[in-house]
């Protein structure tokens, strides 16, 4: 008999897009990727957490370019015992004989317990999990990337980031975040700002030439929350009154019309001379890969955070694993007890 699809009262399955989560929910996944954080920092922690999963099967699906969210969400599944297996190019696939790709995923299922994918199509992820739950195949989608539109799990390892950056000044709440760079095309930012609803207080904003504002959809949803934002040109300007500072590549790979190549974009980007602007416990951030939109020697600044937000991605995700497969709280207890 098949199994019964997920009911709407499952707080955590699939993993779509930012929308679907609230405060309480946001809380928990940084509390939970504490505690994995902590357990893997000694052996015996490490054997615990990898004794978890071990009977479950992951498939990344990664036919959109991709090197920290792949190893990091591989890395995440190792550390939970979870084997995987991989595509990364559709024309390693059935695809390339004319499979559909809904069609290509529906096989997938059958072998794996959770397909995590990264992919140039806007919301195929959530179509991916439509079928799913239609068919009655109970298999979680995480969704690693869509398009220009949704990168989920970036928002949460940003956000978890942000709050611990902040974690003595009342955290996310009542700050104000610039977002500067590509702001049309940033999956990234976009993400970001659609969580924003979820904080008291907060302002954001968006710095960038007129041809990569933010698009309407994003301030349109801000407006509806309630959360204040504002739009600049002027990074010099804008500085001083950031709590953090995001910034973004052109994504050019988005670029039918060659239109970057038209913009200048000299005033977007970050040197050591911005650092003496920036508040003293201020937060650069950045979702990698970077080109020259920050100067290497702003690296050494104790403000720069990207790297350590790049690694909070893979405990992130590991949490986020713990969640779907419901041994959340299993982790939270051993953690609490020790």
């Amino acid at each position: 008999m098949a199994e019964a699809s997920p009911s709407h009262s499952d707080e955590f399955f699939h993993v779509l897009k930012t929308q679907q989560f609230d405060r309480d929910l946001l809380d928990g996944l940084c509390e939970l990727t504490n505690a994995v954080r902590r357990f893997a920092k000694h052996r015996e922690g490490l054997l615990f957490l990898r004794r978890q999963l071990g009977d479950k099967r992951g498939m990344l699906y990664f036919t959109q370019p991709s090197t920290r969210t792949f190893l990091s969400f591989n890395n995440a599944c190792q550390i939970l015992g979870i084997q995987t297996s991989e595509i990364r190019d559709a024309s390693t696939s059935s695809e390339v004989k004319g499979e559909s790709l809904l069609d290509s995923l529906r096989t997938f299922s059958s072998y794996v317990d959770v397909v995590i994918m990264r992919t140039k199509e806007e919301g195929l992820a959530e179509a991916a999990a439509d079928l799913f739950d239609r068919i009655h195949r109970r298999v979680p989608i995480i969704n690693a990337g869509s398009g220009k539109d949704q990168h989920p799990t970036q928002a949460l390892l940003d956000i978890y980031t942000l709050e611990r950056s902040f974690m003595h000044r009342g955290g996310i709440d009542g700050k104000v975040i610039g977002m500067m760079g590509d702001l049309k095309r940033g999956r990234t930012v976009r993400s970001l700002s659609y969580l924003m609803k979820n904080y008291r207080d907060v302002k954001l904003v968006f710095i960038a030439p007129p041809a990569f504002r933010m698009e309407e959809d994003i301030k349109a949803h801000l407006k509806e929350h309630g959360v204040a934002f504002s739009e600049t040109e002027d990074m010099e300007a804008a500085l001083p009154s950031l709590d953090a500072l995001y910034i973004t590549r052109i994504q050019d790979e988005h670029d039918v019309s060659k239109e970057s190549s038209r913009v200048d974009l000299s005033r977007f980007k970050f040197g050591v001379r911005h650092l003496r602007a920036l508040k003293g416990d201020g937060v650069i951030m950045h979702p990698l890969p970077r080109r020259d939109e920050i100067h290497p020697d702003v690296d050494s600044d104790p403000r720069a955070k990207y790297w350590r937000q790049e690694r909070n991605g893979m405990w992130m995700r590991v949490a986020i694993l713990t969640k779907i497969f419901k041994i959340d709280h299993q982790i939270l207890h051993s953690y609490l007890m020790d």
